[in-house]
């Protein structure tokens, strides 16, 4: 799923990519056509991710790794690690990709992968939960890992629980 602005209204429109190839995508709001090189959001901001959206979202994605920052309004960290999330969506260029799990509003995915302390940020390839970050780190700390995670050489066990 991509995340496309239309460049006549501005309203952004979440798409599936083969829709958005095949030039089938129109706009929710006005009805205009939809193109996949102006104002696409996927690689400029985090995605947010729920409970119900993470299996397909994170679960079935295939290609890019997937990196979820689960975080709450309520932490300090958080809002600390919040900006660096969004640096790192906008310099992904395809290479990986930033999903944001609210822990308060999604305690099925949280409690699932045994979030205790946030932010924690799970990196997941093809699926498979790869790497973990606990705690606020500086920005090149978790590009580092991400870096490893794209050249394919994952810090911890590939196994979900």
């Amino acid at each position: 799923m991509k995340v496309v602005a239309c460049s006549k209204c501005g309203a952004n429109n979440r798409l599936d990519e083969n829709r958005l190839a095949n030039s089938e995508a129109k706009c929710g709001r006005c009805g205009a056509e939809l193109d996949a090189s102006v104002g696409n959001g996927a690689d400029t901001k985090p995605e947010i991710i729920t409970d119900a959206s993470f299996q397909q979202e994170v679960l079935q994605a295939s290609g890019p790794p997937v990196m979820v920052d689960c975080w709450a309004p309520w932490c300090g960290p958080c809002r600390v690690v919040g900006p660096i999330m969004d640096q790192l969506a906008a310099e992904a260029s395809g290479r990986y990709r930033i999903a944001k799990l609210n822990v308060d509003e999604n305690p099925m995915t949280a409690s699932r992968y045994q979030i205790a302390s946030i932010p924690t940020m799970l990196i997941f390839k093809d699926g498979a939960l790869i790497d973990r970050i606990v705690g606020a780190q500086p920005k090149q700390a978790i590009a580092e890992r991400l870096n490893r995670a794209t050249a394919g050489g994952a810090t911890a066990n590939r196994a979900t629980p």
